[in-house]
């Protein structure tokens, strides 16, 4: 039997060595979600689009396709994209160091074999200056060993994310990944509609993210690295964000606020090489959510409930 340490489930996922096959992978994601997003009915907050984090790496869920159904999963064990119908075809595409055109092809080409036809928009979400799909020779990156590190981190993330879940019975997101922004999040909703969302977020419809942000959130998340910020870290914010908010103790010292993001952070670093990591993320979490609740006057008693235990049904009040 293999033995894992909470350390040793954490893995070291240093910005700079893998920064390349990120920003590939980031893209190669927004082909299979967009995938998604074609045959998918349009479900509140763009539920409806995210991967979420598996045993192998990360999968779609079933895509709705005619009478049959299909799914796609990024498996980071055995390094393939793997598309499975409903009625036992199965194609593998290999994940390795390729342009994002020729995988863009390769998926295209391999939903065909399964007898899948969709056409996509082909150009990225939410990256400034991105290259259309079809035209982008230059992000051909693959470390596998850096590809299934992350995955590793996003597996310890799901399950503490998953965990914190618990503790909240008013509407609350999925544990999901997406692939515009390439972060995991779950997010708490107050219950009140929240101000028009000014929008402006680059290769994503205003309407889109109107319709994502039409009701104050507290939202958490985890993501590796990018937007200016040069180390995987996990993040909290409110929208909109109430008054007093980013002046609220967080826990644990490691993290702080982040004028530019406007959100506090916590670097992945610093849960990673925690005596209990499991503990740290919980109070940042915790922590970040009640800065947000307690600032926003939100309706705690009718909203929070005890942190889920398994096999043990919720005590009602």
């Amino acid at each position: 039997m293999i033995k894992t340490t909470k350390h040793d489930a954490w893995p070291d996922l240093p910005y700079a060595a893998w920064i390349e096959t990120r920003e590939t992978l980031q893209l190669w994601t927004q082909i299979v979600g967009k995938i998604r997003l074609a045959l998918t009915p349009w479900l509140n907050h763009s539920w409806h689009v995210p991967l979420y984090v598996s045993a192998r790496g990360l999968r779609t869920s079933p895509i709705p396709y005619g009478h049959r159904s299909f799914e796609m999963t990024f498996d980071f064990n055995v390094h393939v994209l793997e598309i499975e119908t409903s009625d036992g075809r199965r194609k593998r595409i290999t994940l390795e160091p390729r342009t994002v055109t020729s995988f863009y092809e390769a998926v295209l080409s391999g939903l065909g074999e399964v007898g899948v036809t969709v056409a996509i928009n082909d150009f990225p979400c939410e990256i400034p200056g991105a290259i259309p799909f079809t035209r982008d020779e230059t992000h051909a990156a693959y470390d596998a060993e850096y590809a299934q590190r992350f995955w590793k981190a996003l597996v310890q993330a799901d399950r503490i994310f998953s965990q914190f879940r618990t503790g909240f019975i008013g509407k609350c997101s999925p544990v999901h990944f997406f692939w515009g922004s390439f972060d995991l999040a779950v997010t708490r909703f107050s219950g009140r509609r929240a101000p028009l969302h000014p929008g402006g977020v680059p290769g994503l419809a205003d309407a889109v993210v109107r319709e994502a942000y039409s009701h104050e959130v507290s939202s958490a998340g985890f993501w590796p690295g990018g937007s200016g910020i040069g180390y995987p870290a996990f993040y909290s914010y409110a929208y909109p964000e109430p008054d007093g908010f980013r002046a609220s103790p967080v826990e644990p010292g490691a993290a702080s606020f982040n004028e530019t993001l406007g959100e506090f952070l916590l670097p992945y670093e610093a849960v990673r090489t925690a005596a209990d990591p499991d503990a740290t993320l919980l109070a940042f979490l915790q922590s970040a959510y009640l800065a947000a609740a307690l600032a926003g006057k939100w309706d705690r008693p009718a909203l929070e409930c005890p942190i889920g235990v398994p096999g043990v049904v919720r005590p009602l009040a």
